[in-house]
């Protein structure tokens, strides 16, 4: 199989997570403006939980595929690899199956007593089969991951998206005339549909792509035992974090609406501020992150073929690279979310939220920090110290959103607050863990003198063009365009981005070369 470095893997999957996002952008703003932030906030409230079943389903088995697959390709045994595949595969699948059926038969029960509004029993009862078709779905991408072939997640992503946003939105904008709550659960029959599509569609790319042993080769030398027992030490502390973390997203959706109400807010109207808090100020503040979550997904097997191989030198210059460019990328992003968040806000019709969206545009390059140097430090084999360091951030951050959520005078606000300064810690811990553990220096040069001095530029674009060119989205693009055009060119100068960096990517690097 042609090898691919990471950069060509994050790049293949930021083409598709771009595409996903600037669908789901869409699909956003279909439903903010058509269906309403009530609606999306009852779904939201269902979410987090979807996502706990989810990890308790597939455990962090795809990180430990991934990792593992990656490990045997790059020694030449790709039996062994299909054997890690295969077990895996029949895990997840059993697993998927058990937690649908009994969270099926639980979301009565659940509905009642855990989620603060029972209008989403039929939404959790739509979302239950999807648990069983992630978790299949999730060991493909595994395998995938593994190989340093994202095309096949990229496929299957994309098919997943645009069924969803046309089955979504369609059946969605049919059923609000039999109330809000019919409505929300259109939306979630749009997420099944979609992830339906999106397994048939990696299936089918891996019956293409399968390998075949006809030919005479070295058998697998794991027992299904070892290979059980191998995915659980890589997986275990991976699933205690993301248990953690899908906690923790559970606990917000009970804890922020709650504590609206405290702050004076009706049940409703606190109910539709978490909608355009998720459905708006979320959505735009993760908008750049299609490139963090690839660079994240990439990194994992990139690093951790280097370091089987004991090539520490390529696994600190691909740890430095990756957070380069993370914050190469957020910085602009951010500063656009900043400068322009009324009319961003009001795209959405949430102009009301649009201080909230200012505070977490602050931190948001912390959050894309995060995200990439956990990456790194799950490719290290270090799994258990992004769940250390995010239990660190939620010990302090969890107090300040109770509190400053709680204040008439902060409100969301107070939200947004308390999540930069989780996102600052997590980010923080991180990078001086993957500086200890590889010894990669902390450049400062590189990754905050250039890109900032790139970003002084972009902000005095906008300040002198915005009265101008604002008001209307044509204006804002052209601001976007020439704020974003002086920001790279100030790069090439200062040497934040090199013809060598351009080289190196897919489609744009070969017409360089010529």
């Amino acid at each position: 199989m042609p090898k691919r470095t990471f950069v060509y893997g994050a790049t293949i999957l930021l083409g598709a997570n771009l595409l996903n996002r600037i669908l789901g952008f869409t699909f956003q703003y279909l439903i903010m403006n058509n269906i309403g932030g009530e609606a999306y906030g009852l779904f939201n409230m269902v979410f987090p939980i979807y996502m706990l079943a989810l990890v308790f389903t597939t455990a962090g088995i795809p990180l430990a595929i991934a990792k593992m697959v990656s490990e045997e390709v790059s020694l030449g045994r790709v039996r062994q690899a299909q054997a890690i595949f295969r077990l895996a595969l029949w895990f997840l699948s059993i697993s998927g199956a058990v937690v649908s059926t009994v969270l099926y038969f639980l979301t009565p029960y659940l509905a009642h007593r855990i989620f603060p509004d029972p209008r989403v029993l039929n939404i959790f009862l739509i979302c239950t089969p999807a648990i069983f078709i992630v978790s299949v779905s999730s060991a493909f991408r595994g395998y995938f991951q593994g190989l340093q072939n994202m095309i096949p997640t990229a496929i299957s992503q994309i098919c997943e998206q645009i069924v969803r946003v046309i089955v979504g939105y369609t059946i969605a904008i049919r059923l609000l005339r039999d109330g809000v709550e019919w409505a929300a659960a259109g939306l979630a029959l749009g997420m099944l549909a979609g992830e339906l599509v999106g397994l048939l569609a990696i299936a089918l790319q891996y019956r293409r792509v399968k390998p075949n042993f006809t030919e005479k080769s070295q058998e697998s030398g794991y027992s299904s035992r070892l290979i059980m027992s191998q995915l659980w030490h890589l997986a275990s502390p991976v699933t205690v974090g993301r248990l953690f973390s899908t906690g923790l997203s559970a606990l917000d959706a009970m804890l922020i609406p709650m504590r609206l109400q405290v702050a004076g807010y009706g049940a409703r109207a606190a109910t539709t501020l978490f909608g355009q808090l998720g459905g708006a100020a979320f959505t735009l503040l993760t908008f750049p992150s299609v490139f963090t979550f690839a660079l994240a997904t990439s990194l994992v097997p990139a690093i951790s073929e280097a370091a089987a191989r004991r090539q520490f030198h390529i696994v600190r210059a691909r740890s430095a690279e990756a957070i380069r460019l993370t914050i190469l990328i957020g910085i602009p992003c951010l500063i656009i979310l900043f400068y322009f968040s009324r009319p961003l806000t009001a795209f959405f019709r949430s102009m009301d939220i649009a201080p909230v969206l200012r505070v977490l545009a602050l931190g948001g390059i912390f959050s894309y920090i995060q995200q990439t140097t956990t990456g790194i430090l799950q490719g290290l084999g270090k799994v258990q110290l992004p769940v250390l360091h995010s239990i660190i951030a939620a010990i302090i951050r969890i107090p300040v959103l109770i509190y400053l959520t709680g204040l008439p005078q902060w409100g969301l606000r107070g939200t947004a607050w308390a999540y930069t300064i989780g996102f600052f810690i997590m980010a923080a811990l991180n990078i001086t863990a993957i500086a200890r553990y590889t010894g990669m220096a902390l450049d400062l040069q590189r990754f905050v003198l250039q890109p900032v001095s790139g970003g002084i530029g972009m902000l005095l674009v906008f300040h002198f063009l915005d009265p101008i060119f604002g008001g209307n989205v044509i204006g804002y693009l052209i601001e976007f365009s020439l704020g974003f055009t002086l920001y790279s060119m100030i790069l090439f100068i200062n040497g934040g981005v090199t013809f060598t960096d351009l080289k190196r990517l897919p489609w744009i690097g070969k017409f360089i070369n010529l």
